[in-house]
């Protein structure tokens, strides 16, 4: 990607979770770089129109820099990017007419924080939802169960709201207890304690089973043999592979062909996404969201500086690294009965070794935290047009498995 803007923000990105705790949209955080510096709108969607195309999958924009916020108000903007407003500049009068035309023009506006004072009457009806963070949220902090404003014809209303910061799943649950219509952020810190499913799923095994029997480099008929116990993963692992993410030329017709096509390596690394993948627990889709780009990800960042050898290792790495969560097991426990490379099990089990700084980077990347996602690129000696152009490569990628 070749995005001069790129190298001008820094990005960050998390899920927003519905009830049901289905992934329905991504919100992505444009840092500015340098405080005050001139950022174009414009060029910022001709860069996520390659990962978030017209009409596709649908993106949360949460602008940190307010002059590039007030150009994109000023911009036409494709339908399925929601724009978040912070309220102070909702209450400005100054903005009301750039709010109006863009909602008038079918946009969906988003309303970020809570207003010290009513918004302009003529400006409520253009937001969709307020953003308002867990710890500033009165409904979890007293118990407050409405977020009142005002109508345009004087009378109390609510907007629909969505909870922000959200860490672990006593926190999602009670956003949702208390009338979250989603939440936003990482809900993965507890789930080994949270999660009620069983870990040892069928599916679970077998894909445990076939990584080990690839590691070992048993026969095709062997293999095969182990994945006929479980045709919905078998259809799985085929729709997969068969995917645009996976760039294959030719369509795979079934696990032999997988195999004699990709190779033992390439196929091993699927079926990691795969046991990234396979819980059926709903608290688990936030940690399988995270997991695919993780790797994804991590895969992205290796082809900058790595080899072959690294970008499946890093893809791994990235995919595996949520495992304890659904296993609910450690990683020192968990890997002794999956085989990962060294430089993996390093970076997972002892958080060290070569791959840890890229781990770092990821997570500093969820956090949305700046400062640490400079210093570790700086560690790894990467540009930010790099950083953020894998990024959105990265996301592209696993919006096609989801």
């Amino acid at each position: 990607m070749n995005h001069p803007i790129l190298g001008q923000t820094a990005l960050a990105y998390s899920p927003v979770i519905d009830r049901n705790r289905t992934v329905i949209a991504t919100r992505l955080t444009v840092m500015p770089l340098t405080q005050g510096a001139a950022l174009d709108a414009s060029a910022l969607l001709a860069a996520l129109a390659e990962t978030w195309p017209d009409g596709g999958q649908q993106l949360w924009l949460n602008v940190l820099s307010e002059s590039l916020l007030q150009d994109l108000l000023q911009t036409e903007v494709p339908a399925h990017i929601y724009i978040e407003v912070p309220a102070f500049m909702a209450l400005d009068s100054a903005n009301s007419e750039a709010l109006l035309t863009l909602h008038g023009r079918g946009n969906t506006l988003l309303l970020k924080g809570r207003p010290l004072q009513e918004l302009p009457r003529e400006v409520l009806p253009c937001f969709k939802h307020a953003i308002i963070d867990y710890t500033d949220d009165r409904r979890i902090q007293q118990g407050n169960p409405n977020l009142p404003s005002t109508a345009p014809d004087g009378t109390v209303r609510s907007i629909s709201h969505v909870q922000a910061g959200i860490t672990s799943i006593e926190e999602m649950e009670l956003s949702f207890r208390k009338g979250a219509l989603a939440v936003l952020g990482w809900p993965i810190d507890n789930v080994i304690d949270q999660s009620s499913k069983p870990a040892d799923q069928p599916a679970l095994q077998v894909i445990v089973q076939l990584i080990d029997q690839l590691h070992r480099g048993e026969d095709i008929d062997d293999l095969e043999n182990t994945l006929k116990r479980d045709p919905p993963l078998a259809f799985k692992l085929m729709r997969y592979i068969n995917s645009p993410a996976f760039g294959l030329s030719v369509e795979i017709s079934s696990f032999r062909h997988a195999i004699m096509i990709l190779g033992y390596q390439r196929l091993k690394r699927w079926l990691a996404l795969l046991l990234a993948t396979a819980s059926k627990d709903p608290n688990m889709r936030p940690v399988m969201f995270a997991a695919v780009r993780r790797g994804m990800l991590m895969e992205e960042l290796a082809k900058i500086s790595g080899d072959d050898e690294m970008r499946n290792e890093l893809f791994i790495c990235g995919v595996f690294s949520l495992l304890d969560r659904m296993f609910r097991q450690p990683f020192s426990e968990l890997l002794k009965t999956i085989p990962v490379p060294e430089r993996v099990y390093q970076a997972l089990a002892d958080q060290s070794g070569p791959y840890e700084p890229y781990f770092e980077l990821v997570q500093a990347i969820e956090a949305g935290i700046i400062y640490d996602i400079k210093e570790v690129a700086d560690k790894l000696l990467l540009t930010f047009p790099d950083l953020n152009g894998a990024i959105l490569k990265a996301m592209s990628n696993a919006a096609q498995l989801d």
